[in-house]
């Protein structure tokens, strides 16, 4: 896919990032990298924010970050409370990791951004419009799991995939 020269001008910093790259290994969805989705996602989110005149530079870090957790969650095995399953805090460690690898793109739209892409999961809606695209954005781009009826109840929490290795 080709970019926008602004777009990868918002997002530079962080597509150089050593501990961004490794996303390039991290399953996210069906035949889907945490990175190839972050970069959807992010910049679905942009094209709409340019479209419709919202902030393209906080829409387009925080698209980009909204996914960026520790470690890749189809890896851990543990059991936990439903509400401690990744897709209830995956977004506030996207926010730690974010605010940690990255201080200088923060302010307080993008850490809505990363903080309430999982509304109504996350209970607390977003605050800004932009926080509202990328929500919407990433629940778009992740329908094709839709196409992958077997891992659904992973995604639902209801059990484990199994990992290759």
């Amino acid at each position: 896919m080709k970019y926008d020269k602004e777009f990868l001008e918002y997002v530079d910093d962080i597509l150089k990032s050593p501990e961004f790259k490794k996303r390039m290994k991290y399953e996210h969805h069906e035949n889907e990298s945490v990175y190839e989705h972050s970069m959807k996602v992010a910049y679905s989110s942009y094209l709409f924010a340019k479209k419709h005149n919202l902030n393209k530079r906080d829409i387009s870090i925080g698209g980009l970050l909204h996914d960026f957790y520790y470690k890749p969650w189809k890896e851990d095995i543990t059991k936990k409370p439903l509400f401690k399953k990744h897709g209830f805090v995956h977004a506030r460690e996207a926010l730690e990791n974010s605010k940690k690898n990255f201080p200088n793109l923060m302010n307080n739209r993008v850490e809505d951004i990363i903080l309430r892409h999982m509304f109504p999961l996350n209970i607390k809606p977003p605050k800004y419009k932009e926080s509202w695209v990328v929500t919407m954005m990433d629940k778009k781009c992740s329908l094709n799991v839709l196409a992958h009826p077997k891992a659904w109840s992973a995604y639902l929490g209801l059990k484990r995939k199994k990992v290759k290795k």
